[in-house]
């Protein structure tokens, strides 16, 4: 097995959830079953450490929309040594953070975080089609680095906060 080195990379990407009520309060089994292996996204008021539905009390879906700057990333599994296990992401940006902002009255989207190490050696980088958020084809880039199965993953459903 592959030590996790600090050759890691992380995703948040939005896949829109259709026909999901807005008074629901739990996720249904595919959804719960994407979250594993310890990876925690950590707002100033909300930390996701599991999958689940961000709240509309407290303000929370305006403020993770509106308030709040790109969250911190903690992974449990990184080695002892690792800066990831503490929070301090180091490596290049392959694209700027931008909050969760699902346009009005079109229901829950996802918002996933996936960890996947890096290949040594294997330099990523985006296609010119892949800068917009909605020409992103997730599965092409894993292929073509060569990053196989996810580390770790969490994720977050979210709806625009005037709805």
């Amino acid at each position: 097995m592959a030590v996790l080195a600090p050759f890691l990379v992380i995703f948040a990407f939005i896949l829109e959830l259709p026909n999901v009520e807005t008074t629901q309060r739990t996720l249904d089994s595919l959804d719960a079953s994407f979250c594993h292996a310890g990876l925690e996204v950590i707002y100033p008021d909300l930390d996701i450490d599991k999958c689940l539905i961000v709240s509309k009390e407290l303000k929370l879906r305006e403020k993770i929309s509106t308030v709040w700057k790109a969250p911190q990333i903690y992974f449990s599994g990184a080695r002892k040594d690792n800066a990831l296990k503490k929070g301090n992401i180091q490596g290049k940006t392959l694209t700027d953070y931008h909050p969760p902002m699902p346009p009005p009255k079109t229901g829950f989207h996802r918002y996933q975080f996936m960890l996947f190490e890096q290949p040594p050696g294997t330099s990523v980088s985006l296609t010119d089609q892949e800068k917009s958020r909605g020409k992103w084809d997730l599965q092409a880039f894993i292929t073509r680095f060569g990053l196989g199965t996810p580390v770790s993953t969490v994720q977050f459903l979210t709806q625009n906060f005037k709805d």
